[in-house]
């Protein structure tokens, strides 16, 4: 689906006041998406295992304290939408989260992921204004989190061939998400985010090396070999499985194309990868 919303002059802000629940309040968006929240003077309840308000997707014990006093949310569901439990979850969280007085949420989903698309619709259907945020792969990816330790010792391995992908910042998302909580018009709507051009993973770790001054190689590796890295570095089998599995399937082709998400829910282009690396490798 493409990305539909109005012109955000047009849009009418919300009042900054509002308090926004803040799920998986530690992770590469949650965090970024708290700290733009305070900034526009909401009241943020960061949502984590281990924070003051905890929260965690496997335990639904914490999610009703949690939502309690919020009237909007930023759900990032865990491990992905895409996966068993998921549209369960979305049903369960939906009611809570109305239950407890909330009007508005935002779900970060993935780009072409038909699995999340009904979860999607089973937290749509709680009766919340809801705004849909689908992103492709993260540029952030690549330097924080589980495989940043390889790209930092020079390897790139993953199981994508030869495809592209338009690589979207992080901090671009997190924008896209606060304008969806913090403003009028998103309702109802499906957005979008991608970077602004395409690029191999090939390409993506020439580019890494480029700006860190150290030779990153990408390794092709096949779904059962990625999944057996998984596995040695301490996943569950039936986890690395999985998720080697959705890796595979986002990364045959159908998502190599660009959209003009970002531009228009935010009005301005999205970060170019360039721009990203040279800031997180040459600071």
């Amino acid at each position: 689906m493409t990305t539909h919303t109005n012109d955000t002059n047009s849009t009418r802000t919300t009042p900054a006041a509002r308090t926004v629940l803040v799920t998986s309040a530690t992770g590469k968006t949650g965090r970024r998406v708290a700290e733009r929240l305070q900034a526009r003077g909401a009241t943020v309840r960061a949502g984590s295992r281990t924070g003051t308000v905890r929260f965690d997707w496997e335990d639904t014990g914490t999610w009703a304290p949690a939502l309690e006093g919020a009237d909007a949310a930023y759900v990032n569901y865990y491990p992905d939408l895409a996966a068993p439990g998921a549209v369960a979850a979305m049903e369960h969280f939906g009611r809570l989260a109305v239950a407890a007085g909330v009007r508005r949420m935002t779900l970060l989903s993935g780009r072409g992921e038909p699995e999340a698309v009904h979860a999607e619709e089973a937290l749509r259907a709680s009766g919340a204004e809801l705004a849909v945020v689908r992103a492709s792969f993260f540029a952030q990816n690549f330097n924080e989190g589980a495989m940043a330790d390889g790209v930092a010792a020079g390897t790139l391995a993953f199981p994508a061939g030869d495809t592209a992908e338009p690589f979207i910042d992080a901090d671009d998302l997190a924008d896209v998400i606060v304008e969806t909580l913090t403003r009028d018009g998103h309702a109802g709507l499906v957005h979008e985010v991608t970077g602004p051009r395409l690029l191999t993973f090939a390409e993506v770790a020439a580019e890494i090396s480029r700006a860190s001054g150290r030779p990153v190689a990408y390794v092709p590796m096949s779904e059962a070999e990625y999944a057996g890295l998984l596995v040695r570095f301490g996943l569950p089998e039936p986890e690395a499985q999985w998720l080697s599995g959705l890796f595979a399937t986002l990364l045959d082709g159908h998502n190599a194309t660009v959209t003009d998400g970002v531009k228009r829910v935010l009005g301005r282009e999205p970060r170019d990868f360039t721009a990203f690396a040279a800031g997180a490798w040459n600071a």
